[in-house]
């Protein structure tokens, strides 16, 4: 398919050829699903290594996710489920996610990922906000679908691992259902996933993205960031809930159809290193926070002389942890920009010099530029935000039930929301967010949804919820919090909204930090200033 840029595996080292030779060439039927497909006919192809920390382990060729794909289908269909129907999907590093995505794309039907730790009031909104009628969920998140299942339009409840009542168990009916699918006219324009995603203030937004997404990870992340080669094993730490998962197990392992590592279990620095030793991983995509963590451990006790790439994605990656990789294994950190909204906007390419710090420079094809708020192109040294030509077949279609990417255009850009300013010699480098979504740990939380939380403790009267500087997390949620009357500050008390926030909403939102104030900086109408709260946070810790 690559007939206008490099070959997988087969570099070019000059970026402005690169930009020259590229085109989009997408094919009007292209899936993911159709690509497994191809992959399949090497019956001797590994799809997935999969291991849980319990020691469980499976070896899963492309051919056996090819069968399982179409077994699941016919389950799905079975139950009523039609193309453009919604599909949420509550798992946690199971072999079985691939099978379940793949084959719900067979179908047509649209896949809503949902991170594992969503509670009772997420996956009530999600559910209804969507319309989704059949969700597949492990035993743990099962339980919090059932507190609010009758709430919901859900009516379809497949379980994976485990045996509960009124649920299907998934292992059961695939294992009867034929492996043979008849394929259903999926286009690459048609919707495949909505993943929603986190602002400043309201509800979450259900981001519609088509099958075309995939193939813009083929061609470009692929390509110019992973350099991956059908013959490799990679590993993206990420999870099914989020859209990384798209980006790397789906957009670029598969689509190319190289091996993985999918592990389930909690990161545990130790156990990360000697996975990457065991099963000889070739290129490692993971967050800052697993990078700074990995950096304090004895790397050189480690064998990874088959590594060939680090990758790193979410957040900036300081200079020290960038230095301790390469004097352990002699191998760069290459870093890589996108969202949610959109594919792999901006990088340091394979083949061109890393300036540390740097975001690197824009995929070909891209089209990205710094721009100012009316959508002027801005020249080099001037910060403006990160602008996507809504051309762009790699970006959202729009929001679920709201507004169309022409809609929210500016000038024909869409507008990242992240500040950055480009340098003489093309490379971008981060400013800052244009607004006020916290990134931590590769997470991104939105401060409205934890400062809701807060206030429905009767203790809370207001809160602000802002990022606060962190060595290890890049940073942490930092809420500062008025007290009502007849309550004091003290330790106890911090335990027991840190706990109430996890219960109301996602465990990873809650408040590692929590400062009592007497008041919080606001505007003259009324708008809390979190700006001048980030800025505090910034000196205080000297960062």
């Amino acid at each position: 398919m690559h007939t206008s840029h490099p070959k997988i595996g087969e570099m070019m080292d000059d970026y402005e050829e690169w930009n020259k030779n590229f085109k989009w060439d997408i094919p009007e039927d292209y899936t993911i699903a159709n690509a497994v497909d191809e992959h399949a006919k090497d019956r001797g192809k590994i799809a997935i290594y999969w291991e849980s920390a319990e020691g469980d382990s499976k070896i899963i060729p492309y051919w056996k996710l090819r069968d399982d794909a179409n077994r699941f289908a016919n389950v799905l269909k079975g139950m009523g489920v039609k193309k453009g129907d919604r599909v949420m999907v509550t798992l946690p590093r199971l072999p079985e996610v691939f099978a379940v995505q793949i084959g719900a794309f067979k179908l047509g039907a649209i896949i809503v990922p949902c991170p594992e730790m969503l509670r009772e009031k997420d996956i009530d909104y999600r559910a209804n906000n969507c319309g989704a009628e059949t969700i597949v969920s492990s035993p743990e998140a099962a339980e919090h679908v059932d507190n609010v299942r009758d709430k919901t339009p859900l009516k379809n409840f497949i379980i994976i691992g485990g045996e509960r009542d009124r649920w299907t168990n998934y292992e059961k009916e695939v294992k009867q259902a034929s492996r043979n699918f008849e394929k259903v006219d999926v286009k690459a324009t048609d919707i495949m996933t909505i993943n929603y995603t986190s602002g400043t203030t309201g509800d979450p937004k259900g981001v519609l993205h088509d099958h075309k997404w995939m193939y813009c990870f083929y061609k470009t992340n692929a390509v110019y960031w992973w350099d991956a080669k059908p013959d490799e094993l990679l590993w993206s730490t990420t999870s099914p809930g989020w859209a990384k998962w798209f980006w790397s197990p789906l957009g670029v392992t598969l689509t190319v159809g190289a091996s993985q590592i999918t592990y389930k279990g909690r990161f545990n620095p130790k156990k990360f290193l000697e996975l990457m030793e065991k099963y000889r991983v070739n290129k490692l995509c993971s967050t800052p926070t697993e990078y700074r963590m990995w950096a304090q451990e004895d790397l050189e006790a480690y064998d990874l002389s088959d590594m060939k790439k680090f990758l790193s994605a979410g957040e900036a990656l300081n200079r020290e942890v960038i230095d301790r990789f390469k004097k352990a294994y002699g191998l760069e950190i290459y870093d890589g920009y996108g969202q949610t909204e959109t594919s792999g906007l901006v990088c340091n390419h394979h083949g061109i010099k890393i300036k540390y710090g740097s975001m690197g420079k824009p995929m070909p094809g891209s089209g990205v530029k710094i721009v100012d708020e009316d959508g002027n192109v801005l020249p080099a040294g001037k910060i403006g935000q990160i602008a996507v030509p809504i051309t762009h077949p790699g970006l959202m279609v729009g929001y679920w039930g709201g507004k169309k990417l022409e809609d929210i255009a500016v000038n024909g850009w869409y507008l990242t929301g992240d500040l950055a300013r480009m340098d003489e010699d093309g490379y971008f480098w981060f400013e800052g967010r244009a607004d006020d979504v916290i990134k931590a740990s590769g997470y991104r939380i939105g401060p409205f949804e934890v400062e809701d939380a807060l206030v429905k403790h009767p203790a809370v009267v207001e809160a602000a919820v802002v990022a606060s500087p962190d060595k290890i997390r890049g940073n942490i949620v930092k809420a500062f919090v008025i007290l009502a009357k007849g309550y004091e500050p003290s330790d106890e008390l911090v335990k027991e909204l840190q706990t109430f926030v996890k219960n109301e909403t996602a465990p990873y939102k809650y408040p590692r930090e929590i400062e009592f104030v007497d008041e919080l900086p606001k505007t003259i109408s009324g708008k809390i200033r979190r700006v001048e709260l980030r800025e505090r946070e910034r000196k205080r810790k000297g960062m």
